[in-house]
């Protein structure tokens, strides 16, 4: 791949890389380290990449990887000296016109079905994303993460099952 290539799947893949950083990190500080460490990754990695072969799966692997290395720091550094757990900040959307109900009603619903998803395990939380927001198929989650794609599969069920479960109160 060369750099231009590369500045093109930043165009075309950018913002599904961004989202995707921010649905994994839940912040926007580490979202932004996140997308920017993968691009440098990328860039380092420039010979190994190629154009032909779905770039956007060989950058979400590279965040993947990253952002599992973190948590794994992280995991690392508090058994070592505990660290008090920072409040998230919530941001408030305005909203006029003559749809304001409808439309904070589905903000809602919105913000309760992504409270789920940020709920479940890493585990199930990965491939749903990957399937659902980056339109990721099977076999290619299943290469990302190097799992079988039969354990991809019992895995997003697993996740549609228990947010079934979290959202049935909620949602009937």
């Amino acid at each position: 791949m060369t750099i231009q290539e590369l500045e093109q799947c930043i165009l075309l893949y950018g913002k599904d890389i961004y989202s995707f950083c921010m649905h994994l990190a839940k912040e926007k500080e580490s979202a932004d380290d996140l997308y920017q460490d993968a691009f440098l990754e990328a860039t380092k990695k420039i010979a190994s990449i190629r154009y032909e072969d779905n770039p956007k799966s060989y950058l979400l692997s590279i965040v993947i990887r990253l952002w599992k290395n973190r948590v794994r720091k992280r995991a690392w550094r508090s058994r070592i000296a505990p660290q008090v757990a920072e409040e998230a900040m919530e941001e408030s959307t305005a909203v006029s016109g003559s749809d304001m109900v409808e439309r904070v009603v589905k903000e809602e619903e919105k913000a309760h079905l992504w409270k789920a998803v940020d709920a479940l395990s890493d585990v199930y939380r990965i491939p749903l994303l990957l399937y659902y927001m980056e339109n990721q198929n099977v076999a290619s989650i299943a290469k990302l993460l190097s799992i079988p794609q039969g354990t991809v599969k019992s895995r997003l069920y697993k996740a549609r099952k228990l947010l079934e479960k979290e959202l049935e109160d909620y949602f009937s």
